[in-house]
């Protein structure tokens, strides 16, 4: 499955990654989509809320560190110049607000692609941290 295929597929927020995705869990559905690997898979149906999925977060010591946790042991390199269909956190508007948050994307040509509630939104944004896939390159 082609990134464009994986965006255009219907998704539905969902925290916990049952039913729909939130963030975090929509990079671990594209990655188990597109290689098989879903390094989401033990948080699954773990949590139902905001609030279960920040102490997840918090206990890992931040997104960064949770992201790195789960892909790094699988083959997952940390790269500085995400490529189409990698995965990374990136720094996002969340709220009314205009607050940014440290959220999980997946590279889309020059965007990031990310699931928020209201659906799949793609904006340039700056990235904190990246990873490509074990295998390296995905075709479009």
């Amino acid at each position: 499955m082609t990134l464009h295929e994986f965006l255009a597929l219907p998704h539905r927020f969902r925290w916990g990654g049952m039913g729909g995705d939130d963030c975090t869990t929509f990079c671990g559905t594209w990655l188990q989509e597109s290689i098989g690997i879903d390094p989401a898979e033990e948080y699954r149906g773990t949590y139902g809320t905001a609030k279960g999925a920040h102490d997840i977060l918090e206990r890992a010591g931040g997104v960064v560190a949770f992201a790195a946790a789960a892909l790094e042991p699988q083959g997952f390199k940390r790269v500085q110049h995400p490529q189409h269909g990698d995965v990374g956190v990136v720094k996002a508007p969340a709220g009314l607000d205009g607050e940014t948050k440290e959220i999980c994307a997946i590279r889309f040509g020059p965007l990031w692609a990310l699931l928020a509630p209201s659906g799949v939104v793609a904006k340039k944004l700056d990235h904190i941290a990246a990873w490509r896939a074990p295998g390296g390159d995905r075709k479009e």
